[in-house]
């Protein structure tokens, strides 16, 4: 039997109404030098955008008579456009990195996994530290909270950092972790 994949259709957002899209009788008009120029019938309105070459749009629909301007409805697109992507480029992505520690962590990896947990926490990404427990070390849960800790303890002292703790200390079936952020 074939499979049959359908392609999701991505509705397109309505931007604004413009021009015929209004259906209400009367708008408020603001005219294209942005001066009130008040309650006009919307043909009227859309009369008077067509005489300039421009659009009337529907710039507050949920207002008693809607708000309708006089504008370039592609220019106004373009602006709108414009400045989403402008929000998105400014939105700050934080990512979640893993640090894993093990039962029998010698100095040596220990101090590079300290390194590597100053180096995110400095770039501004929250520290998730881990533990699991093998075997027979799930018989010492309080061995794994010291290793945790002792590394807690160890990042605290940097005077860089200002280490808070997001999500506290938890054990799930010998998987100890305990999330980290650094607040300026």
């Amino acid at each position: 039997m074939r499979i049959k994949f359908h392609r999701v259709e991505q509705k397109e957002k309505k931007f604004f109404k413009s021009n015929r899209q209004i259906k209400s009788e009367q708008v408020f008009l603001i005219d294209e030098n942005g001066e009130n120029v008040g309650i006009v019938d919307t043909d009227e309105a859309v009369r008077m955008a067509k005489d300039l070459d421009l659009d009337l749009v529907e710039v507050n629909p949920k207002a008693k008579p809607p708000v309708a301007k006089i504008v370039d409805l592609g220019q106004l697109k373009y602006e709108h456009e414009k400045k989403l992507h402008r929000q998105k480029v400014m939105q700050k992505k934080v990512d979640t990195k893993v640090i894993r520690l093990s039962f029998r962590i010698s100095e040596h990896d220990f101090n590079f996994r300290y390194v590597q947990a100053e180096k995110f926490l400095a770039k501004e990404n929250k520290l998730k530290i881990e533990l699991i427990l093998r075997g027979r070390e799930r018989q010492y849960p309080q061995k794994a909270r010291e290793i945790i800790e002792r590394f807690m303890t160890k990042l605290r002292q940097n005077p860089d950092l200002n280490i808070e703790v997001e999500q506290g200390l938890t054990n799930q079936g010998g998987r100890f972790t305990i999330l980290l952020i650094n607040k300026k």
